[in-house]
């Protein structure tokens, strides 16, 4: 038998002992993290899967990619919703650093609405396409929009076009929950659930949509594929019933198996958005470390490797979120240990920087 965890429904949770290691990966991935921006050298974790494969970080927005999103696109450029939104969606629907900044570089701009032009940008990645470069992301898998073109790219860049033409940043900003932003974003061809609310959670850092991020969560593949392993038993829970009692009882969890847990900013607990993520990466975890245990997909090994990257990695939050200096300076108390040239290497980055 497993351990019953009950909920205030009164429905009960039979945990696995892939549960604990649920904890136990938030945990030591957290602290690979901290022990990475402040310049430790590696190796930055015991935990050998962790240490031979590639994981996301225990926040998603600590991972690479939203970090470069939150800094480099959506706080960088008109401050107004309808550029923030087209930003934002350009950016996502690629979600390749590499394919922001050739955009950049060949339109001599940030990308921009007002100056947009669906064949301008299609041109742009034709050539990079045609050159073997890759446009996209092998994070998760980007449909392509029903537009009729050949190619992928260009019938996203249809997409995006038509979501602003259609008045999609008018729909986000008139939200009344988190829930209505992704469900404003579901009505457009090839974003499903997962991708609605995926984006919904990137507009979230902006300023012009602030919702809190324990309000929603909707559970993709990977995160029930993980659930599925984590409990034997649920009671008939909804994924997102599941995630929301994860997330409140996250401290207590920590607690009860010994483990230190570094918060954001020494005081940001996990939200929904990180429980769910969390729950994918367990269910990778789990197909080295509990083997016995299935899910849907039927996956039995994790393909990315781990591959160290020394590059500085400057943290910079949502302003909203007054998360920024207490990032900083949990960063210097994690650890004493960094010299000084570290130090300097891997600076905090403020929003006037």
């Amino acid at each position: 038998m497993g351990r019953t965890l009950r909920i205030a429904s009164g429905k009960t949770l039979t945990a696995t002992p892939v549960f604990d290691s649920y904890w136990r990966f938030a945990a030591a991935r957290q602290a690979l993290f901290m022990r990475r921006i402040q310049g430790d050298p590696p190796p930055w974790t015991s935990d050998k899967i962790i240490a031979a494969h590639r994981f996301t970080n225990t926040y998603r927005a600590a991972d690479r990619v939203s970090q470069y999103l939150i800094r480099h696109v959506i706080y960088t450029g008109l401050p107004n919703a309808e550029e923030v939104f087209f930003r934002t969606i350009l950016f996502k629907l690629f979600n390749r650093i590499d394919t922001w900044e050739l955009l950049v570089d060949r339109l001599g701009e940030t990308p921009n609405w007002r100056g947009f032009n669906v064949e301008r940008y299609a041109r742009i990645l034709d050539a990079a396409y045609a050159s073997g470069k890759r446009l996209y992301s092998a994070a998760y898998i980007m449909p392509s929009p029903p537009f009729g073109n050949e190619r992928k790219h260009r019938n996203h860049l249809q997409l995006l076009d038509c979501m602003m033409r259609d008045g999609a940043p008018g729909k986000v900003g008139r939200a009344l929950s988190l829930e209505e932003v992704f469900k404003a974003l579901r009505e457009y061809p090839s974003l499903g659930d997962f991708l609605a609310f995926q984006f919904a959670i990137d507009l979230n850092y902006s300023e012009f949509v602030d919702f809190p991020e324990a309000d929603f969560v909707v559970a993709g593949p990977g995160a029930r594929d993980g659930i599925a392993k984590c409990f034997s038993n649920t009671s008939s829970l909804t994924e997102a019933e599941i995630i929301a009692h994860v997330a409140m009882i996250a401290d207590e969890e920590f607690d009860r198996l010994g483990l230190q847990f570094h918060k954001l900013g020494g005081k940001r607990p996990l939200q929904l958005i990180d429980c769910q993520n969390l729950f994918c990466e367990v269910d990778k975890y789990a197909r080295v470390a509990h083997p016995e245990f299935s899910g849907e997909s039927g996956r039995t090994r994790i393909k990315q490797k781990f591959s160290a990257n020394y590059a500085a990695l400057p943290q910079f939050y949502p302003p909203k979120w007054e998360l920024n200096d207490s990032v900083a300076a949990a960063r210097t108390s994690f650890s004493t240990g960094v010299s000084r040239a570290s130090q300097i290497s891997l600076s905090f980055v403020h929003p006037a920087d």
